[in-house]
């Protein structure tokens, strides 16, 4: 199998490739990144008293949750245009729908760890003078991020595997980067193979760094 195997075709194709990958790994820190600054405000006001700003949030988490990633990416590609009145690029687009599809898991993870935090400490928090905004910074999610943390590099990992449905807009991630070059030197097998070890090497790595939290932590 590995007699035919042609090496050189990734290292001609290698800053093709590169590009790709940097594209994947761009969107992902994004996503990621803005996926939970949105989660967190989402969490906060789920959990907020005035009940009819939580039903609204909870529909919202609850929709996205329930809709395919690729759909929700087809919605904003043709959606986001018309609301501005101009053309967008696809890459924004699609930051867009991913951000906006994170947010809903990253919120109920955060939202868990909130809750997971004793209500004892919320009330000793302001029987020291803070209010519940002060409370919630300094006292309740410095406690709940240790919770949160192993299961949040868990949806970081499944955000990175999801970037390849980045084609359906004809952006070219690491995977479409790799297809288009398999497609045109037929040479698929060395292709995919690299796309899969990288993946691998990638996932296998953060998936041990959330096992050893998830121990450290003793969740």
């Amino acid at each position: 199998m590995f007699g035919s195997f042609d090496f050189g075709i990734l290292l001609a194709n290698a800053p093709f490739l590169w590009n790709g990958m940097l594209l994947t790994l761009q969107l992902t820190a994004l996503a990621v990144t803005g996926g939970l600054l949105l989660g967190v405000v989402l969490a906060v006001l789920r959990l907020s008293p005035i009940k009819p700003l939580a039903w609204v949030v909870e529909a919202y988490v609850n929709f996205l949750r329930s809709m395919p990633l690729i759909l929700v990416i087809f919605w904003f590609y043709t959606l986001v245009p018309k609301l501005i009145g101009r053309p967008v690029s696809g890459f924004y687009s699609v930051l867009i729908a991913f951000v906006m599809f994170e947010a809903a898991y990253y919120s109920e993870i955060i939202r868990a760890g909130i809750s997971s935090v004793r209500r004892g400490q919320i009330s000793a928090a302001m029987a020291l003078g803070l209010t519940k905004m002060q409370s919630m910074r300094y006292v309740i999610l410095p406690q709940a991020v240790r919770n949160m943390v192993p299961v949040l590099l868990t949806q970081s990992i499944v955000m990175l595997q999801d970037t390849s449905l980045v084609y359906v807009v004809g952006l070219r991630d690491f995977l479409t980067s790799a297809d288009i070059v398999a497609s045109r030197d037929n040479r698929p097998t060395e292709l995919y193979m690299f796309v899969a070890i990288v993946f691998l090497v990638i996932c296998f790595s953060a998936s041990r760094l959330a096992n050893q939290l998830r121990r450290r932590y003793s969740l």
